[in-house]
């Protein structure tokens, strides 16, 4: 069976709205307001959700290792664990079809509250602090975008559809002043976070991709968009992502929706990139990296190594093995363990499994990186693994994960395994990065 069935499925019982008097104009992510109010009267009705009971994935179902171990090096890792149930809450809403919903009408995951929940789990990682982030309150100021906007909303903004959507963007770009991260630095961490950017106004396209479809999501819910809006999602380094009316699109517009389940994905998979330990090999899989540096596998490009690719390699070994787990441009051993262990219960690629369990290997945790090594191989498709048969990166991945299987079991032949070690202890018993 597949890893990820043992996720519980999402509860088909739709959430209740119910409409509830209230003085004041802010604090629900749901008021309801029409679009003849004027901007200075507060309305007199709010609507709040009362989110249906759903059965809970834990992460237990698939008994992670992150939390546990920062636990045994103690750490208190109760927010981090507050901010993955707050996660999994989420996702527990995406049924197949959700999850292939457009950011710009879908209605059953609330992705500004996922994408803090991510942002609060790692904050914590690293912070160590007592008190969690404020999830609900960079939640209200990503309601005020839409809130600022009813002071600019006129007749001249409702002449038509495309002026509408027109005034949206300039409010948004211009007057808010949000901007794209450039190109050199979209491995920037604060790019990456729904927090930093609302505080910063910098940040990826699948931020401001996230946040335009929240503001028109508000809205649609009070009655200033009565028409079908899409986004076109920028797949270039230096464009912006903007709404369209959906009616005018045109078979070329596909490859630039994005979905929720897209939208997640690529969240979770660019923070796994930017804090992946291995930073210094100049393979794009992240995979062969971490196996180059725990020589599994050869030189990918056929030619001798580099003696500063070996030195770089052992380098970052020689951290992890020291208890350093993060250092300026040579990644994050945590925030990556986390971005992998929530895009497995996310349903993703298999190969998500394959990358976990190598992050897994350069802890120490070699039980628990045959067990999700083992888990890979059960959930890849035969199929899948024919057609990449023909691909030199596939192989030579394939390749690195079997002899990645044989070293795991010598040692699992060596080694008791009846209490887990944490021989490395990199996770936490060091905050400096030399």
């Amino acid at each position: 069976m597949s890893p990820s069935s043992s996720l519980t499925a999402a509860s088909s019982s739709s959430s209740l709205w119910i409409l509830k008097p209230s003085p004041a104009f802010k604090s629900s992510r749901f008021q309801s307001i029409p679009p003849s109010l004027p901007p200075s009267s507060p309305p007199s009705f709010r609507l709040l959700r009362r989110a249906a009971s759903l059965p809970h994935a834990s992460a237990t179902d698939f008994d992670f290792a992150l939390h546990d171990a920062l636990e045994s090096s103690g750490i208190d890792t109760s927010h981090a664990r507050e901010a993955r149930k707050g996660f999994i809450s989420q996702i527990n809403e995406l049924s197949d079809v959700e999850r292939e919903t457009s950011i710009s009408i879908n209605r059953c995951v609330d992705l500004g509250r996922t994408a803090l929940y991510i942002a609060a789990e790692d904050d914590s990682l690293i912070s160590h602090s007592s008190v969690p982030l404020p999830v609900d309150a960079f939640l209200e100021r990503l309601d005020d975008l839409s809130l600022g906007y009813c002071s600019h909303y006129n007749s001249l903004s409702r002449s038509s559809r495309e002026n509408f959507l027109e005034s949206i963007e300039k409010y948004l770009y211009v007057k808010k002043g949000f901007r794209r991260s450039s190109a050199k630095n979209l491995a920037e961490p604060r790019a990456l976070y729904l927090h930093s950017v609302l505080t910063h106004r910098s940040g990826s396209a699948l931020m401001l991709s996230l946040i335009h479809s929240e503001i028109l999501k508000m809205f649609r819910l009070w009655g200033l968009l009565d028409f079908d809006v899409e986004i076109f999602f920028p797949h270039d380094h230096y464009g912006l992502p903007r709404a369209y009316d959906k009616q005018k699109s045109k078979e070329s517009d596909q490859p630039h929706i994005m979905t929720v389940q897209m939208l997640l994905e690529k969240v979770l998979r660019n923070l796994k990139a930017a804090f992946w330990p291995f930073q210094h090999d100049h393979v794009d899989s992240l995979f062969l990296r971490a196996a180059h540096a725990a020589n599994c596998v050869g030189d990918p490009n056929g030619s001798q190594e580099s003696a500063y690719q070996l030195a770089s390699a052992k380098a970052a070994q020689h951290r992890l093995e020291r208890g350093v787990w993060t250092s300026v441009r040579f990644g994050d051993m945590r925030r990556a363990l986390s971005a992998c262990e929530r895009l497995i219960l996310l349903k993703t690629d298999p190969k998500e499994i394959r990358d976990y369990s190598i992050l897994l290997y350069h802890c120490g945790l070699y039980e628990q990186s045959l067990k999700y090594l083992r888990l890979y191989q059960d959930a890849k498709s035969p199929s899948s693994s024919q057609s990449r048969s023909t691909n030199s990166v596939s192989i030579l991945e394939e390749e690195a994960v079997q002899k990645l299987f044989v070293r795991l079991n010598l040692i699992a032949m060596e080694e008791d395994w009846c209490q887990p070690i944490y021989g490395r202890n990199f996770l936490g018993n060091n905050s400096e990065p030399w």
